[in-house]
């Protein structure tokens, strides 16, 4: 799953706040449902949105659909960011210790 979808889908605060729920404990919808001020509806098309981006897994038990955490896919997007954030500090550790090389120039001679 691209990083970018799984942004996405955690930059609305009900999504976040289904994710802090499913990481307790997978719930049936109707639970999740109860836990907003919301239509059922409305947050049946977060969780979809969740799912789409791979974070959450939806599975049919008798007549409900409980929603699990896909924590897999929440180590994969903390490893891109760990990556990348690391990747960073070192380029400002690198500029604030004076260890960048000045930029070279080339000349035609």
């Amino acid at each position: 799953m691209r990083p970018a979808l799984q942004f996405s889908a955690l930059s609305d605060a009900t999504r976040c706040r289904l994710v802090e729920m499913l990481h307790e404990r997978s719930r049936p919808v109707h639970e999740l449902a109860a836990a907003f001020e919301i239509s059922r509806p409305a947050v049946s098309r977060h969780l979809r949105l969740l799912r789409e981006a791979g974070l959450v897994v939806e599975e049919r038990q008798g007549r409900e659909n409980v929603y699990s955490l896909h924590r897999q896919s929440l180590r994969t997007l903390a490893i891109w960011l760990d990556r990348h954030w690391n990747d960073r500090l070192g380029r400002l550790k690198k500029a604030a210790e004076g260890s960048v090389p000045e930029p070279q120039m080339e000349f035609d001679l």
